[in-house]
């Protein structure tokens, strides 16, 4: 199902299933078995005191009204979609009466819409920049002993730029423009394109390219699904050489999708450099390899690449291997996620005859920049020392003394930010939270004597918000690891105990009763310290974590 909108706007509503503490598939029999239990607890009826009594009758009216929304087939399916704002609005989109799935149906047609409109006003720009550095005269050097060694020369022996735009004409045609310029060792060249792509079904496309710079070049492509598993891609290239013939080339591509995981390509060159090459891709979440076998003029040769992914660093470690006519080469990297658009990425490259190269590439969004630094022109141990370690421990003084700090400063701001613009509702939302508790107060009270009389489920402490550390519990209750940022929840916990044990659902426990976000724009967390059949036990949950007690937790010595 969608986030309700409420969530999207960041928690400025509450979530209705987080206010019956009900998951989002609940059954109507879960659903009504929620409203009675907060019935009990806030009905203006059991309330004898005025004050508590109109407190109450505030608390149940939400109450009520989450369950006559979620209870209602149409209206749970169009809160599901858009929240309570779709709710609220005059509902011009789809008549009210239709059934959950066609509300649904009608959803995902704007989306559609929403997302070809996107597509129009969007240009992809898409950019690379190599700047090629020699440095090998840092370590290749071949002077007389008695020769004095004069300081070593570092300069930029070439740089390329590439940039591309598409245009999206329609949902069907796109247009793109692509240009490059190239220079090394003060020669240049530079070319500019432009293709032309038709989306001809939802199996075949085709697409149109002519270029100008390094002589005239027109190429046509088509790509099409033969089935499920299978596709494949036709490329025919004619150019006009600087001597003045024409130098045609076809590529053909044929792909098979072995399983799941797993993909095979055959590439057929025909031309000026003629070759056929086989290679085998197996993708899974963690690890990609690569293997490739290429035979042809000039050049022949077999590779070997292997990716392992760190999903929890967001960070890949690649190691590869290439050998061929043109010699051997050795090549090993790591590349990190560095903030939410950008990754940093560095490769050591070593070889025969290509030495020892250094490559250092940062993505930005749809930008790539790229440093591929020669450090020697033979495999030298002490080229291939500090290509490795140097990067590594740039990268690791930066991060400490620049980005850590900025990010830090950053994070701190934004925080404040949402603080500031949210204070007047955070304060209602705690006032209403305490009354909650208050209300809640005689029947947990009633509930614990009845969990004491038969050993069951008691809540000694439990806090929610920014919890600093974890395991810093004693059986006393006492609690050093949680920060300001906090409430004590105890009271609430124990309200939803029943028949000895607790279920919570994965939602944000912000909108449960009695409960508020203490830390807006971090991360929060429940901890629990709780007794059954008369042993402590301790757990701390994420906060769209569910939960279910008693359970074989943190287990605590009473003494």
């Amino acid at each position: 199902m969608a986030a309700p909108i409420g969530d999207r706007d960041g928690g400025k509503t509450d979530d209705l299933y987080s206010i019956l503490n009900a998951r989002k598939d609940a059954s109507e029999d879960e659903l009504k078995s929620s409203y009675r239990r907060l019935c009990m607890l806030y009905h203006p009826d059991k309330h004898m005191n005025s004050t508590d009594k109109e407190a109450a009758e505030v608390i149940f009216n939400k109450v009520q009204k989450a369950y006559a929304i979620l209870n209602d087939p149409q209206k749970r399916a169009i809160y599901d979609i858009y929240g309570e704002k779709g709710l609220e609005a005059e509902w011009d989109v789809v008549p009210r009466t239709r059934t959950p799935q066609e509300i649904m149906e009608e959803f995902e047609r704007l989306e559609r819409q929403r997302e070809e409109r996107r597509l129009q006003q969007s240009t992809n720009p898409r950019g690379i920049i190599s700047v090629g550095v020699d440095a090998t005269d840092v370590f290749d050097y071949y002077l007389d002993p008695e020769e004095e060694r004069s300081f070593p020369s570092i300069e930029i022996n070439s740089m390329a730029i590439n940039q591309s735009i598409d245009c999206p004409l329609t949902t069907s045609d796109t247009a793109t423009l692509t240009g490059s310029l190239s220079t090394r060792n003060g020669n240049g060249s530079g070319e500019i394109s432009t293709s032309f792509r038709r989306v001809l079904s939802y199996q075949s496309w085709g697409e149109v390219q002519v270029t100008g710079g390094n002589g005239p070049q027109v190429g046509l492509k088509v790509f099409k699904n033969f089935n499920r598993r299978s596709f494949g891609t036709m490329s025919g290239i004619c150019q006009l050489t600087p001597h003045g013939f024409l130098a045609p080339a076809l590529v053909t591509v044929v792909a098979r999708q072995l399983d799941k995981h797993t993909i095979g390509y055959v590439t057929w060159k025909w031309g000026m450099q003629s070759a056929m090459t086989s290679m085998l891709i197996r993708d899974t979440p963690n690890t990609r390899l690569v293997c490739q076998l290429q035979l042809g003029i000039p050049s022949t040769f077999a590779s070997v690449n292997l990716v392992k992914k760190f999903e929890r660093d967001e960070a890949k470690l690649s190691v590869s291997a290439k050998a061929g006519s043109f010699g051997a080469m050795f090549e090993y990297g790591i590349e990190k996620k560095i903030s939410q658009h950008s990754r940093l990425g560095a490769k050591v490259t070593v070889g025969v005859p290509v030495g020892v190269t250094v490559k250092i590439k940062l993505n930005r969004a749809n930008q790539t920049f790229v440093f591929p630094i020669h450090l020697s022109q033979e495999i030298a141990p002490n080229a291939i020392f500090y290509g490795t370690v140097l990067p590594i421990a740039v990268y690791w003084l930066v991060k400490v003394i620049i980005v850590n700090p900025f990010l830090a400063k950053m994070k701190e701001e934004d925080i404040q930010k949402k603080r500031e613009e949210n204070a007047s509702t955070s304060n209602e939302k705690k006032k209403e939270a305490e009354t909650e508790v208050r209300l809640m107060t005689e029947i947990v009270k009633r509930i614990i004597e009845t969990e004491q009389a038969v050993g069951g489920l008691i809540i000694i402490r439990a806090w929610y918000g920014k919890l600093l550390v974890e395991n810093s519990m004693t059986a006393g209750g006492e609690n050093n690891g949680v920060s300001s940022d906090v409430i004590d929840v105890t009271v609430p916990l124990q309200s939803q105990v029943k028949d000895s044990r607790l279920i919570l659902t994965d939602a944000s426990k912000a909108s449960l009763p009695g409960f508020f976000n203490p830390c807006l724009g971090e991360e929060c967390s429940l901890r629990v310290l709780y007794r059954f059949h008369d042993v402590l036990h301790e757990c701390t949950i994420a906060d769209n974590e569910s939960l279910r007690i008693p359970k074989q937790s943190h287990r605590l010595d009473p003494s």
